[in-house]
């Protein structure tokens, strides 16, 4: 890559100061979700989420279609940082790559310690992060925390998603159906033959995403995957005599259309659908189950285990360095908000526990638990965290 093309600050990097306001945005319908839950509303609530819109409920139409843009999205990130951002080169990846496996491994271990048996399918759940909430948290600090620390979340995050995906596809897919499988091969060999033939033009791409969206659907793999699929055959590429060029690439228009929508539309959809827990109506053993300990310990500890002392320990053994003007302090501020689960927890949730509204309660409410706390905790760490770097605040 050329000098010019890290000239461009990426999407994300651009986005990070308006993510406290989509994470607003996320609370607000989170919150909503929790009080229609908890009121006579309720039944109507359900009802319309079981209602069917053509070939799917509601419910699915948000779970399985809003959400496969989300993880269109979640591509994007993932093929640009890896290819013209900070997860470009492998001493960039060296550290959040470390902290992100021992943010995911140390969470899920956590929870089989707490169950066993049918509950066990849930381990994945306190694996993952909720990009889009810590890096809101963080972006509320302001300079108060360096940007090193910055790039060291947003990175980590997107490996952190990246683990997620595979876990998806590896992990919850069961009764696939071979044809369909061959078609969707089909069609992801036209979308990367699209790519190598230069076609600019994202249109073609998104009609032949359709395509694979209804045919993943079909097979038995979950239908989100089709967009992160999609995601990796969008060109992004530079033109060696105009280097500019590469923020016009079909991948960054793409990726900068689906920003607000995602992170202002679908996602705050996707809580407002999933994030409503009737406490009203549940035992009072479910806020101390297995399921409901597994993911708030998990969530809480499991990720400031994992994240910090991966880190730490890459760190001591030399493998890689401590971001720049950060301290232990700050470290575990960020690891802190890494146990900011929300959105992909609770679709795992979704992935883990189908047909089973208990099991799937109890593990929102650790969700909850667990998210809330740690990102009070990270917030209020990195925000008493001494600070001496360039820019800094006066006190």
């Amino acid at each position: 890559m050329t000098q010019h093309a890290h000239a461009h600050p990426s999407a994300l990097r651009r986005f990070l100061e308006g993510q406290s306001s989509a994470g607003l945005v996320l609370m607000a319908a989170a919150a909503l979700a929790l009080i229609i839950a908890n009121s006579p509303l309720a039944p109507a609530y359900e009802a319309l989420l079981h209602s069917y819109l053509g070939p799917l409920s509601i419910g699915h139409w948000i779970n399985d279609g809003l959400m496969a843009i989300f993880f269109l999205l979640v591509g994007l990130e993932i093929k640009r940082e890896a290819l013209d951002g900070q997860l470009a080169t492998w001493p960039r990846r060296a550290l959040p790559g470390i902290a992100a496996a021992g943010g995911m491994a140390v969470p899920a271990l956590i929870y089989l310690l707490f169950n066993s048996g049918p509950t066990a399918q849930g381990w994945a759940i306190p694996a993952a992060t909720d990009i889009a909430f810590a890096l809101g948290v963080i972006s509320l600090l302001g300079k108060r925390v360096p940007a090193s620390l910055r790039v060291f979340l947003a990175a980590l995050a997107i490996i952190d998603d990246l683990g997620a995906v595979i876990i998806i596809a590896f992990f919850y897919t069961a009764g696939l159906s071979l044809p369909d499988l061959a078609g969707a091969a089909i069609v992801v060999a036209a979308l990367v033959g699209l790519n190598r033939l230069g076609v600019q033009k994202l249109l073609p791409y998104l009609l032949l995403g359709l395509v694979l969206w209804v045919l993943v659907l079909r097979s038995g793999i979950h239908a989100t995957l089709a967009g992160v699929i999609l995601a990796f055959t969008i060109p992004l590429q530079l033109t060696p005599a105009k280097p500019d060029t590469a923020v016009d690439s079909p991948l960054h228009r793409l990726e900068h259309a689906l920003l607000l929508p995602v992170g202002f539309l679908i996602v705050p959809i996707f809580g407002l659908a999933n994030a409503g827990v009737p406490f009203l109506g549940l035992p009072a053993e479910a806020l101390a189950a297995p399921v409901t300990l597994g993911v708030g310990v998990g969530l809480l500890f499991g990720k400031v285990i994992g994240v910090f002392g991966f880190s730490m320990l890459a760190i001591r053994l030399g493998l890689t360095d401590m971001p720049a003007y950060a301290g232990r302090r700050q470290m575990v501020g960020v690891a802190l908000l890494c146990g900011i689960g929300f959105t992909m927890s609770l679709f795992i949730t979704l992935l883990a526990f189908p047909g089973d509204p208990l099991l799937q309660a109890e593990a929102k409410i650790g969700i909850l638990g667990g998210s809330l706390i740690s990102g009070l905790l990270g917030y209020a760490l990195l925000r008493t965290a001494p600070q001496d770097w360039p820019g800094t605040p006066s006190r």
